[in-house]
C-alpha cells in the first residue's frame, strides 16, 4: 500500500516543476512563476491572445477569430474550433470534436471524437481521444485519458473547489477547476476526476474510478482507499 497521505505527502510534491516538463509547452514562462498550478487556470485566455500574434505566419494559419493552427496539422471538417485558440504543429483534432475557448493545445496531439475542451492547457502529445471533457484543466506531457474519461469542474453545491493534499486542504478561490495531470498521467476509460483532482507524474487510474484530491507520483489509483506504488522508470 501507498504510504499514509496525512504523514508523507506535503505540498512540495504539487509543485508546477514536479509535475510538469514545462519545456513542452508555450505557457512555460508564466507556469514557472506560478505560486500553485493551478493559479494558470484564469490565465490561459490570455496567455493565448498574447501568443498568437507573435506565431509565425509561415508556419500558422490565423484560421479565424483568435485562432492560430499551425499548418501541419491535421482538422476534421466536422470539428467545431472557438478562440481563442492555438493548435500546434503535427496536432490532430477528429470528427465532431468541441473546442469551446480557451485552449492552448501542444504539438503532436490527438483532440478525438467527440472530445470537448474549454479553458485548458494540453501540453506536447498529449491524448483525449475518445468522448472526454476537459474543462479548466491542465494535462501534462504524454498525459492520456482513456476513452469517456472526464474532468468534472464544478462542484455540486457550486461553492467554490478546495484542493486536499495529504493531511492538508489548500482553498483554491476557484469556482471552476477540474484536474492537473502530471507528465505521463494515464486515466482509465469513463473515470471522473473530481474538482480539484491533481494526479503526480506517472501515474495510473484503473478505469470506473472516481479520483479526488492528490494522487502522489509513480502510484496507481484503484479507488479511493487503495493506492499502490508503481513499478517501472518514467519513459519516453
Amino acid at each position: 500500500m501507498y504510504p499514509d497521505a496525512s504523514q508523507h505527502i506535503s505540498t512540495s510534491m504539487i509543485a508546477v516543476g514536479r509535475l510538469f516538463d514545462l519545456s513542452r509547452t508555450r505557457a512555460d514562462k508564466w507556469m514557472e512563476t506560478l505560486k500553485w498550478p493551478w493559479d494558470i487556470l484564469p490565465m490561459i485566455h490570455q496567455i493565448i491572445l498574447e501568443l498568437g500574434p507573435d506565431l509565425s505566419k509561415n508556419e500558422f494559419e490565423h484560421a479565424g477569430e483568435k485562432i492560430w493552427i499551425a499548418r501541419d496539422c491535421k482538422i476534421a471538417d466536422t470539428a467545431s474550433l472557438t478562440g481563442p485558440l492555438i493548435i500546434d504543429h503535427e496536432s490532430e483534432i477528429r470528427h465532431c470534436a468541441f473546442i469551446r475557448g480557451s485552449a492552448l493545445i501542444g504539438k503532436n496531439t490527438v483532440v478525438g471524437n467527440s472530445t470537448e475542451l474549454k479553458n485548458c492547457i494540453l501540453f506536447d502529445s498529449v491524448q483525449v481521444p475518445h468522448y472526454n471533457y476537459v474543462g479548466d484543466s491542465v494535462l501534462g506531457y504524454k498525459s492520456h485519458m482513456g476513452a469517456g474519461a472526464i474532468t468534472s469542474n464544478v462542484k455540486g453545491n457550486h461553492s467554490l473547489v478546495t484542493c486536499r493534499v495529504g493531511a492538508q486542504i489548500i482553498e483554491t478561490q476557484l469556482k471552476k477547476f477540474g484536474a492537473l495531470l502530471g507528465d505521463y498521467a494515464e486515466v482509465g476509460c469513463n473515470s471522473v476526476l473530481n474538482p480539484g483532482s491533481i494526479l503526480g507524474r506517472n501515474c495510473q487510474v484503473y478505469p470506473l474510478a472516481m479520483v479526488r484530491g492528490f494522487v502522489p507520483e509513480n502510484s496507481i489509483f484503484k479507488q479511493q482507499n487503495d493506492i499502490v506504488i508503481r513499478q517501472g522508470p518514467i519513459t519516453d
